[in-house]
Formats: C-alpha cells, structure tokens, sequence
C-alpha cells in the first residue's frame, strides 16, 4: 500500500486595492503564501500579466520546485553511492506556451545542475545518477510535460 503524504498551505490574495474585481487592471495580482512555521513567500502573477516583478510567480516557483526536487534526489543517491559532492547549483530554464485565447502550458524544462565533486569521486557515476534522481523526482513524476537536465561535473 503507497504511503500517503499530505501538504497543506494558505494562499491569500492582498491585491485588492479598494475595488475588487471590478476591472481586469483595477486590482494587483499580490498575494502571500503561507505555511505553518515558515517565512511566507510573498508573490504575483508574471509581469506579462500585470504581475509585479519584485515579487514570485507561479512559473518560477514551479521551476524552483522541479530544481529542488532533483537536487534533492541527486545528494541522497550520491551520498548512497559514494560520490562525495562538495558544492551544486542549478540554472533552471522553462518553457511555456501562452494560446491565443490567453490559456496556456509549460511545453518543457531544461535543469543544468553544475555539480563539483571531491577528487577520487566518479565523475561517470555523478553523471548518470542524474538520470536515477530524474526517475526518483516527485515533482517531475507529476508533470505533464519533459523536464530534460544538462548536467555539467566538475572535480575541485
């Protein structure tokens, strides 16, 4: 039987500026995204759609969300396989398809995770664990369309 994991957050719009709904550019897109015990995160829509851009849209946070996950995936298969990573940082790039009638879908997203690796880790290996981490990725597992990773693995 799969174990079922719950998350829970509340997300709340702060945008009214005194009149609501009442026209498509008479409110801000602000809203706040909040977690018990966490910091909220303060975002918007993307500033294409009148979003402010100080703040996170959705579009980045789902970027940052499929980042994460494979990075997470990637250190604990690493650490299981002996391959000592000692820094990584990814350059996430999404695409997305806005139709005319202003629906829309991410077509795909490319991860490029720079690994460094200690010395006398393999590098071959530090390269195809991406692949498993890929698989392992919850968020990837849940998307709709092709999350691709260029990884590049450094020895420092």
């Amino acid at each position: 039987m799969a174990k079922l994991h719950r998350y829970r957050l509340r997300v709340t719009w702060t945008g009214n500026t005194g009149e609501g709904t009442r026209s498509p550019r008479g409110y801000s897109r602000a809203h706040t995204i909040a977690g018990e015990g966490k910091p909220p995160i303060q975002g918007s829509s993307d500033p294409s759609f009148r979003g402010d851009p100080a703040r996170w849209n959705p579009e980045e946070l789902l970027l940052a969300s499929l980042s994460a996950c494979h990075k997470l995936w990637y250190l604990d298969l690493c650490a299981r396989a002996g391959v000592v990573v000692t820094a990584y940082e990814d350059g996430p790039e999404g695409e997305m398809a806005e139709e005319t009638g202003g629906e829309g879908q991410f077509t795909r997203v490319v991860l490029r995770p720079r690994v460094t690796i200690a010395p006398g880790s393999d590098a071959h290996a530090a390269e195809a664990l991406h692949e498993s981490a890929h698989r392992m990725c919850f968020i990837a597992r849940s998307v709709n369309f092709p999350v691709l990773h260029e990884p590049v693995i450094v020895t420092g």
